[in-house]
């Protein structure tokens, strides 16, 4: 690491360290401040926290990557999240952050389909805390190899060692801060990533001689290469456009909804967060394009091609500006971790501890359990992502679609039909989320090819979730007229 790039990723590393010391003495008093920010975020934090939290590595590591190996059809999937991150702000957010207020303020998703479906007997809360910790597991795990990769690309650190630094600075801004930390960091790193997006694509075509010469480099090397639809099957298409269905069950994302300050402030949230979106998402995919006609017309080496956005920054840029850059790839992967060790620790304490072992625990004993736990997902997450020969895409794939398929129909149904019942619910969680292991690791193939090759599993998880969720609900005891009478109240005060 050269001089220069050390003070910007040192000064990136303060920042971070400074938030979360200003964010515990703000809001860590109680278990609501520590999990939610006491429901106060204004909509450009909640927005850009929203954003950040969901992108991750796979935005600056993970899309640019696959766009430069396979062309403009890996592009897809963002068009499917695009679709799908709009539709979450119109037809979850407002409903979802009335509802889990008004239901006993609800500051967990388990804790929220509990108290909507008045289980008494604690199983919703159980299977749901245990989906949200083993995907979340998986998914933390992702972020955590896409800070390995980076260290030792950039600097030429052991990969583990690069993953244990990651982890060290997240954990110790998230332990201390809280979710005020986490959303707060997630704004800062949000704008750093939305600058190194339109800052790198534009510097790279430039170099290139515009987007004219960018275009024909490109086309020489594979002719097909900017085509939508070349090389790719309608189910291929299905299957890349269906990641926008997994928004509707992503706990660390559909929390925003629940910390936005008023109900009022969503559509100003919607705003922020799809422009900055649109922009991110572009930039991406234009990283791919114009780092594939780059290192083919310089020579430049290129060993993963997860690695394009880092070596064009530290190509193509004065050290102090790709330390930066590389600080936005910081940002986004630890952005995302933070988010996901907060919600398994929330999961872990209020869903398991506060539920079944201390029921009278105090607020500062929560919030110190909930410190404990954020510390032990991590740990697991370092041993699973010891293995360097993880793929980022592939790790953050499968965790979205298990969340996707688990939770996203039964929260679709739980803000929008009274008819939904306890037994729908679990139904929903439980079907869901097999499916998605099933199609991932059962030992049987379709046409000769694994089934996830085929069409992305969150496809047919999402499908099975929705038809057991009604089906079970249409067979099981109707909703209470207490929970019919609930349910309109919560209608009411949208």
């Amino acid at each position: 690491m050269n001089f220069e790039t050390g003070v910007s990723l040192s000064a990136y590393f303060v920042l971070m360290l400074g938030i979360g010391l200003y964010a515990w003495q703000k809001s860590t008093s109680n278990i609501s401040e520590f999990m939610l920010g006491g429901r106060q975020l204004p909509p450009s934090v909640a927005a850009l926290s929203a954003g950040a939290s969901d992108m991750s590595g796979w935005m600056l590591m993970g899309l640019p990557g696959a766009v430069y190996v396979a062309g403009l059809n890996a592009a897809w999937i963002a068009v499917g999240l695009v679709i799908g991150a709009w539709a979450n702000y119109l037809i979850v957010a407002p409903r979802l952050r009335v509802f889990t207020e008004v239901t006993e303020d609800a500051v967990t998703i388990p804790d929220y389909l509990e108290k909507r479906f008045e289980d008494s007997s604690h199983n919703i809360r159980v299977i749901a805390s245990l989906v949200i910790v083993i995907f979340f597991t998986l998914y933390t795990s992702a972020g955590l190899v896409a800070g390995g990769k980076l260290f030792e690309a950039s600097f030429g650190f052991d990969y583990r060692l690069g993953l244990v630094i990651t982890a060290g600075v997240v954990m110790a801004y998230t332990l201390v801060g809280g979710f005020l930390a986490v959303s707060l960091t997630d704004f800062v790193q949000g704008c750093i990533m939305f600058a190194a997006l339109v800052l790198v694509p534009i510097v790279t075509l430039s170099e290139l001689g515009g987007w004219t010469a960018t275009q024909a480099a490109v086309t020489a090397i594979d002719p097909d290469y900017l085509g939508w639809f070349s090389g790719v099957t309608a189910l291929g298409i299905i299957s890349s456009m269906a990641w926008g269905l997994g928004y509707f069950g992503q706990p660390h994302i559909i929390v925003r909804f629940m910390a936005v300050r008023s109900v009022k402030d969503i559509p100003a949230m919607r705003r922020i967060g799809m422009s900055w979106m649109l922009v991110t998402v572009t930039g991406a995919v234009m990283c791919g394009i114009a780092g594939l006609a780059y290192v083919t017309s310089t020579g430049t080496p290129l060993s993963d091609p997860e690695t394009i956005f880092i070596v064009l920054s530290q190509t193509l840029f004065h050290p102090y500006v790709a330390g930066f850059l590389l600080a936005a790839i910081l940002a986004a992967i630890m952005s995302t971790i933070s988010s996901q060790l907060l919600v398994s620790s929330s999961s872990l304490t209020e869903d398991f501890y506060k539920t079944f072992l201390r029921k009278d625990a105090s607020q500062s004993e929560l919030v110190m359990i909930g410190r404990i736990a954020t510390l032990a997902v991590a740990l697991v997450a370092i041993a699973l992502a010891f293995d360097r020969s993880s793929s980022i895409l592939s790790l953050v794939g499968n965790a979205w679609a298990g969340f996707g398929a688990a939770f996203g129909p039964v929260i679709l149904l739980s803000l929008h039909w009274r008819g939904i019942t306890r037994s729908g619910a679990l139904a929903g969680i439980i079907a869901g989320a097999v499916t998605v292991l099933v199609w991932l690791y059962a030992p049987f193939t379709i046409g000769g090819q694994a089934p996830s090759s085929v069409v992305y599993e969150i496809v047919p998880g999402f499908i099975i979730s929705a038809i057991a969720a009604v089906a079970f609900s249409m067979r099981s005891k109707a909703p209470s007229p207490e929970m019919e009478a609930q349910f309109d109240q919560m209608l009411s005060q949208k």
